[in-house]
């Protein structure tokens, strides 16, 4: 599934960002726990350039705590990077994060104290988490994405700063298994998708991944070998039947969907460092393919052109 949903105030925050960040000293991306590099957002790493990054995973208490240890040893193994797993309950929070970034800093003796960047994408726990760093409401909160819209100065203890920033998607999700997985965890409004698609996968991936998880929430005794087939035990099990009688697939959607997104299924991580070099891998290749295409399209219409 390709993902191309860039509403406007997106791409003006990115323009905003773009001005502000001589003014920063480090960012902080507020990615999710269970899509570490899905929801990590490729614009963020561009426009950064070498200024160092805190990378906070939240929604932790919701993720494979096994599978959390394994990404933030991967994260922090790359060049200026820290990592943090956090869920909203962690205590100390904002003593944490300020500890993180100053450890990223050099000495600042007799300097202002640090101004960090905080971004991630739509309906990651940011706003969330900015009232918790603050203590206080000053960010706007919500179960939908794109909630945020605007930036905002916000000041933690010791003069830290916190220069908030609007949810932000990128142009184009490359990975499709990763914009299936942004669907998932709904970090894309509902409205911009096809439930029954985004089921589909849900079912695929769960199948691979917790096969135990789906037998206790629905009772199954087995897992269907086929995604349909699943759906349809999922859907006699919920009662989610049509009037007919049959399987109602758009309400067996919307029931397996909210159970991940609440964590009624179990803490799960949706994606390992394996297997995202795998799909990286294949990704590259189809859009090699599909360059190729593009230009052998161009080189006969060249050649057509030619003959007159």
């Amino acid at each position: 599934m390709a993902i191309q949903w860039f509403p406007g105030h997106m791409h003006k925050a990115r323009k905003q960002i773009e001005e502000i960040l001589p003014q920063v000293d480090v960012v902080i991306e507020v990615i999710d726990a269970r899509i570490p590099f899905s929801s990590e957002n490729p614009m963020i790493a561009e426009l950064r350039g070498e200024k160092p990054s805190l990378k906070i995973l939240n929604k932790a208490d919701l993720a494979d705590e096994a599978q959390t240890e394994r990404w933030l040893a991967e994260i922090k193994n790359r060049a200026g990077t820290d990592a943090l797993a956090i869920h909203l309950d962690s205590g100390d929070l904002q003593k944490k994060v300020i500890h993180r970034c100053l450890a990223l800093l050099p000495p600042r003796h007799n300097k202002p104290a640090p101004t960090a960047l905080i971004a991630g994408i739509p309906n990651v726990g940011k706003s969330t988490l900015i009232n918790r760093l603050a203590g206080r409401t000053v960010a706007k909160t919500g179960n939908e994405p794109a909630v945020t819209q605007s930036q905002q100065r916000v000041g933690l203890a010791d003069g830290f700063q916190l220069l908030d920033t609007p949810g932000m998607l990128w142009a184009k999700v490359r990975n499709e298994s990763s914009g299936y997985r942004l669907a998932l965890t709904g970090a894309i409004k509902d409205t911009a998708l096809d439930h029954g698609d985004v089921a589909f996968f849900a079912a695929s991936a769960l199948s691979t991944l917790y096969p135990d998880a789906l037998k206790a929430r629905y009772q199954l005794t087995q897992i269907a070998e086929q995604e349909l087939d699943l759906l349809q035990a999922i859907g006699a099990r919920r009662g989610c039947l049509g009037s007919g009688g049959d399987v109602d697939f758009d309400k067996v959607a919307k029931v397996l969907l909210t159970d991940l997104r609440s964590g009624k299924l179990g803490r799960l991580t949706l994606e390992t460092p394996e297997m995202i070099a795998e799909e990286m891998i294949e990704t590259e290749r189809l859009e090699a393919e599909k360059e190729a295409k593009r230009q052998a399209r161009i080189a006969r219409r060249k050649k057509g052109k030619k003959r007159w």
